[in-house]
């Protein structure tokens, strides 16, 4: 006759490793859980952050760009504006220089020298932003001493800037560089490409400059001459 369990007998030994078994599926279902749950929350984070620092470099390059001004130099092949931009080449990496309105007054006038480098950083690409206080007309623009490093954008992208000169008929001719001009750029614009995808991250974003030039120069029979006052070196 087959005896009945009593409340006293407790659980065989395969009911307990069942049990554990059970047990165990269910704790590593949730610490998967957890786990993916972290990792999507700390990409997320991570994505919203990344938008954020581009969308303030943005804002700066707008309001650094907006503020350009109009001033010439002294370059090899007469009197030039004080805005250039070099391509990348070989090891010289891509680089920006202009004379903008400081947020902070830096000089007489709250004017400052720009710089705009695009730089390698192992396999990501970084744009730094440097400056340096600028006296006025009497100022320096080549070989000046910059500093207060910012890093605007940094990560696995392909940074390009490119520049807008008015053609005839007001039709605008773009390049990668900018040299020995006796105008300002109509409008800039910066290329952050999507290493992986190769998308426009910015949808070609232009920022348009806005400059103080001189009077004379917007009379129609104006020649470089009009260029030639309080050139700088």
């Amino acid at each position: 006759m087959r005896r009945r369990r009593s409340a006293r007998d407790g659980f065989t030994l395969v009911e307990a490793l069942a049990a554990l078994a059970v047990g165990s599926v269910v704790i590593l279902a949730t610490v998967a859980l957890i786990r993916n749950v972290v990792l999507h929350f700390d990409r997320g984070a991570r994505s919203v952050t990344e938008i954020e620092r581009i969308a303030l470099a943005v804002e700066r390059l707008a309001a650094d760009f907006g503020s350009a001004r109009f001033v010439t130099r002294t370059a090899a092949g007469g009197p030039a504006i004080a805005f250039t931009a070099e391509r990348a080449d070989g090891d010289r990496p891509a680089k920006v220089m202009f004379i903008g309105q400081a947020n902070v007054l830096s000089g007489p006038q709250g004017e400052e020298l720009i710089s705009l480098t695009v730089e390698r950083n192992g396999d990501a690409m970084r744009l730094v932003r440097r400056r340096a206080p600028w006296s006025g007309p009497r100022g320096r623009f080549d070989g000046v001493s910059l500093g207060d490093d910012v890093v605007l954008i940094e990560g696995l992208f392909d940074i390009e800037f490119r520049f807008a000169r008015a053609a005839a008929g007001g039709a605008l001719v773009w390049s990668t560089d900018f040299v020995g001009e006796t105008t300002l750029p109509r409008f800039v614009r910066l290329i952050l490409r999507d290493r992986s995808s190769g998308a426009d991250l910015l949808g070609e974003a232009d920022f348009v400059i806005r400059a103080d030039a001189p009077a004379g120069c917007a009379r129609s029979d104006a020649g470089i001459g009009c260029l030639t006052a309080g050139v700088v070196r």
